[in-house]
């Protein structure tokens, strides 16, 4: 749906983005990630048109990005923008109608959304008197009002508690299921790993990772197992060798374990099954995979050594 490609933006002789390229496929959602500074409001700014690259181009379903392609796209920037004056219906009606809507269109998706988050009793309310959670729904509510093709949400659960935070979660899986596609800049990343289909990681205005969340958490695996296993704790760490770090335990009852074992000189799990399958009973064994909060801290830190060196 969205393709950007070799994308690059200086201000003040700054480099912002530099070459940055990836692609929003048709009913997916896309993680852009990476932390303060590293380019990625900049990056969703340069997508709706808001600013222009300096370098390379934005394409809309195969075609470069134009205004009439907007129409098509729900933008929820960072910084939040509701009329604090109006009232939650006459905002939301007025976002619709920017967004091309008709009136009854309008007055109908205002009232769908209103009943789905059971809120009807907010509409006469002015956006002053509500909190900062309540107005991130509205804020919401107008980004998904027009039924976009593409969303593109900038920290979309910034400010909510943990239930409202799995509310959004759901109502962007309903967006994926119809088709619709979804790039999420966050910090969050729990939601990545639960929600994303894919991840693009930049950090100084530079893409240092793109690919599917499986495959970015198993490129950086780190030789780390989950083994759980019934019978003598001592014998099974004394049938180990210096090949094998036991990192942590879990002790279930006296003769029940799990032990998170790191691998060392090149093993193999069968290297490990021989050296154990006499003294205790495996009844479980699976490779531990990086959170991607792992991997964003240790992407990030490489690249600082590179650059120091």
């Amino acid at each position: 749906m969205i393709t950007v490609e070799n994308v690059s933006k200086y201000f003040n002789r700054q480099t912002i983005l530099h070459d940055v390229s990836f692609a929003l496929n048709e009913g997916e959602i896309l993680g852009l990630l990476g932390p303060n500074g590293a380019g990625k409001t900049t990056l969703m700014r340069i997508i709706n048109q808001i600013i222009s690259a300096d370098k390379g181009h934005v394409t809309f379903d195969g075609n470069l990005i134009q205004e009439k392609h907007l129409l098509e796209i729900g933008y929820l920037p960072e910084e939040r923008g509701l009329y604090q004056s109006m009232t939650v219906e006459k905002q939301i009606a007025y976002l619709g109608r920017l967004r091309g809507m008709s009136s009854v269109d309008v007055k109908h998706q205002l009232n769908y959304w209103l009943d789905k988050f059971d809120i009807q009793a907010w509409r006469k309310l002015r956006i002053e008197e509500l909190s900062k959670g309540m107005a991130q729904k509205i804020q919401f509510i107008c980004t998904v009002l027009h039924a976009p093709k593409v969303l593109i949400l900038d920290e979309p659960f910034s400010g909510f508690d943990p239930l409202n935070i799995e509310l959004i979660r759901q109502e962007l899986l309903e967006f994926k299921k119809k088709g619709h596609s979804i790039i999420i800049s966050t910090h969050n990343m729990n939601s990545v790993e639960e929600i994303c289909d894919r991840a693009v990681l930049i950090n100084k205005g530079q893409k240092l990772l793109e690919g599917s969340i499986q495959e970015i958490r198993e490129q950086n695996k780190e030789g780390l197992y989950k083994i759980s296993f019934t019978g003598n704790m001592i014998a099974f760490a004394n049938a180990l060798w210096a090949g094998y770090e036991i990192i942590d335990k879990e002790v279930h009852s006296d003769d029940t374990f799990t032990v998170y074992l790191k691998m060392r000189k090149g093993n193999e799990i069968n290297d490990l099954l021989n050296a154990v399958i006499d003294q205790v009973k495996i009844t479980g064994i699976e490779t531990v995979l990086p959170s991607m909060e792992k991997v964003f801290v240790k992407t990030i830190n490489a690249q600082k050594e590179i650059s120091s060196e």
